[in-house]
């Protein structure tokens, strides 16, 4: 069983950073796929980041330039720097593992944390 805990989310204004992270228990994190996700209030739940079990990232073309995804191996913790945040990012992020990593989709999430952009 593999478990998932977002923290890092908060209230910050337009043009700011954040850095989101997700503690990881059970499983074996460095061979894991995982992903941000976000789900804006009233809006379909899309994609922000994934990074396969090598640690590549892949990026929607919407949000490219803004959003870095990384995951630390050793303390089992997977990132989303945001930077030039929007009011457009206010939304619930959660992070995802897909385990085994051939599943085309998502087995494992966490609650979320909430980001909220003022402008």
């Amino acid at each position: 069983q593999v478990q998932l805990e977002e923290s890092g989310g908060g209230s910050v204004r337009a043009g700011g950073s954040l850095r989101l992270s997700c503690k990881t228990n059970g499983g074996t994190f460095r061979s894991m796929c995982m992903a941000w996700f976000r789900q804006p209030p009233g809006k379909e739940r899309e994609a922000v980041a994934e990074i396969d079990s090598f640690g590549s990232p892949k990026y929607p073309d919407s949000m490219k330039g803004r959003f870095t995804i990384s995951k630390d191996n050793f303390m089992n913790i997977l990132f989303l720097q945001m930077n030039n945040l929007d009011p457009d990012d206010t939304a619930v992020y959660s992070c995802a593992a897909r385990v085994p990593c051939w599943r085309e989709q998502y087995n494992y999430w966490g609650q979320g944390t909430q980001v909220t952009v003022s402008s």
